[in-house]
């Protein structure tokens, strides 16, 4: 079925807009197969809103307005557009069929399944083209620009053909000493494939963060010594390792009559297990509803909106997530010892585990080009299901098994990190903001598909360009660079008491009349900011982290108390 066949009314006349904070506007809607154009002709200078379709999230058809405006009256409909990114719209469309048209129009376009037929595939800017390598690093560069890894590790290209875990990347990197037979073993003992692989190397004492999915010990207590063999091969016999295993033992214990299951103190003797309990899947997806709900009633007092806060727990997703990064940072940098990190899949909360970790211990992962890399490395080679996590977000009536807003809450999370830390970080928030919005619908490719085998079926970076490549272009990383930033090569530890962890309002808040204000107070610090910054030249002092923290400006301070608001 062609796109365009799924539009039954495509153009509709003396349209009536709503939107927060601005007078209602009339003018002309069109749907196209994969965006919604408003245009207000009424001046010469006509004003336009265009709304990529995906990032609808779902549509109510109603007569009551949203912002308590007067019923629609005549013949005549409205439709409430509720999108990912949070932003409520309302639409009045003269006409109850073609109100009924566009809102069918709208619910079959804004809801493909075919990855071919989204808007990726379509965007074709003048400035970018599609020749050239698609991405910002590969495995086989990565370790070529990872000199530490040289002696005592690895590329392995066995899963070339994606047959051996269908989750992974074609290359992986492993011990040296453990050959391809002894991986495919051990991939046969991971639930998913997903066998112990290196994610990071310390870059002072050489210890690394590895990450796998849970291993299939079953009832029975299977064991597989080629995977208990990979794992000694990561530290020396007389080293301790460390396994972080994101389930209660409880949980892992109940993981065992289904299959699952955890590492055996007799088979793994030189490894310590520790449980860090992490909520996952439709727990976490229905934190974030209640979050957005929070946030989008107004009409409750302070109180009983601080209550709802709580109770979505969403909050307590952070502090999980942060602290056992913080055990497994001070694992590798405090006591040095390597790290495995699994929870059941491998697929999300270790993802978020071990990416906030990096961004704690390596300063590389804190520029701009190094996070985009750590996102790339860890999130999109590493097999986070994307199409699946983020089919909806928070309005959608349709409730899918598989979602899961673990990468909003990574987002979140370095948020958190940036606010306490506002000098360690090369990037500002507006890149948090901005990737929460194209990871739920965008023009690029980059969080298409659940995998990179899923990637090289359908052709994606064949035929679409790469976010990650955009936004590294200069005059696009300006508008996102932090004018604050002062690199270090400390360790930065974020603390996790609930005083220091608070709501990130430029995501949730974002459209309501608090973040429109605060918006503006930044803009207008960032450029006090900024001046400050050129008149005082390149001869900063470029010490340790706590020494900036003692000699802020007072624009700095200023900065730091809008961020905390």
């Amino acid at each position: 079925m062609e796109l365009s066949e799924h539009i039954k009314t495509a153009n509709v006349e003396d349209v009536t807009l709503r939107r927060p904070f601005h007078p209602a506007l009339r003018g002309t809607l069109c749907v196209t197969s994969h965006h919604l154009l408003f245009s207000d002709r009424k001046d010469e200078a006509s004003w336009q809103l265009l709304i990529l379709l995906k990032n609808i999230d779902a549509i109510e058809k109603s007569v009551e307005n949203l912002f308590g405006y007067p019923r629609a009256v005549g013949s005549s409909g409205t439709i409430t557009i509720k999108c990912k990114d949070l932003l409520v719209l309302q639409l009045e469309i003269p006409g109850m069929e073609e109100c009924l048209n566009i809102a069918s129009s709208i619910e079959a376009l804004s809801s493909l399944e075919s990855v071919t037929e989204m808007y990726p595939f379509f965007y074709r800017p003048s400035h970018l083209t599609l020749n050239g390598p698609w991405g910002l690093s590969s495995t086989e560069q990565y370790y070529k620009q990872t000199e530490r890894l040289w002696d005592r590790w690895r590329v392995s290209t066995l899963n070339s053909d994606y047959s051996v875990c269908p989750s992974y990347p074609s290359a992986v990197i492993m011990p040296r000493e453990v050959d391809d037979d002894k991986l495919i073993r051990s991939a046969r003992f991971r639930q998913g494939g997903r066998f112990p692989v290196l994610s990071y190397c310390h870059h002072r004492n050489g210890m690394v963060i590895m990450r796998s999915s849970q291993p299939l010990t079953g009832a029975n207590k299977k064991r597989c010594k080629e995977d208990e063999l990979l794992l000694q091969a990561v530290i020396d016999g007389s080293e301790l390792g460390y396994i972080i295993d994101l389930r209660s033992a409880q949980q892992a214990q109940q993981a065992r009559m289904t299959g699952g299951g955890f590492e055996s103190k007799s088979f793994y003797s030189h490894w310590k297990r520790i449980h860090r309990h992490h909520e996952r899947g439709k727990v976490v997806q229905e934190s974030l509803i209640k979050l957005v709900e929070a946030c989008s009633d107004p009409s409750h007092s302070v109180d009983r909106w601080l209550s709802k806060l709580e109770n979505s727990k969403w909050l307590s997703h952070v502090h999980s997530a942060l602290s056992t990064a913080g055990l497994v940072v001070e694992c590798v940098e405090r006591d040095g010892h390597s790290v495995l990190v699994h929870g059941s899949e491998g697929t999300d909360n270790t993802l978020l585990v071990s990416s906030l970790a990096q961004l704690i211990l390596d300063p590389a992962s804190r520029t701009v080009t190094g996070f985009l890399c750590l996102l790339e490395r860890e999130w999109i080679q590493a097999g986070h299901p994307f199409q699946q996590r983020c089919a909806h977000s928070a309005y959608s009536h349709a409730r899918l098994k598989q979602e899961c807003p673990i990468f909003l809450l990574l987002l979140d999370c370095v948020w958190q990190v940036w606010r306490q830390f506002p000098l360690a970080l090369e990037f500002s928030e507006a890149l948090l903001l901005r990737l929460a919005q194209e990871v739920y619908a965008s023009n690029y490719g980059t969080f298409l598909c659940n995998s990179e085998q899923e990637r090289c079926a359908a052709g994606v970076k064949e035929n679409t360009h790469c976010l990650f490549q955009s936004l590294l272009r200069p005059d696009i990383e300006e508008q996102y660079l932090n004018p604050l930033y002062e690199p270090t090569d400390l360790a930065i530890w974020p603390s996790v008491h609930p005083q220091s962890l608070q709501l990130w309002t430029g995501l949730f808040l974002r459209w309501t009349e608090y973040a429109q204000n605060m918006e503006e107070a930044r803009e207008e610090v960032w450029s006090i900011v900024k001046e400050h910054h050129e008149q005082a030249g390149p001869d900063r002092t470029n010490n340790t982290l706590s020494t900036h923290c003692d000699t802020l400006t007072p624009f700095e301070n200023l900065m730091d108390e809008l961020t905390i608001l």
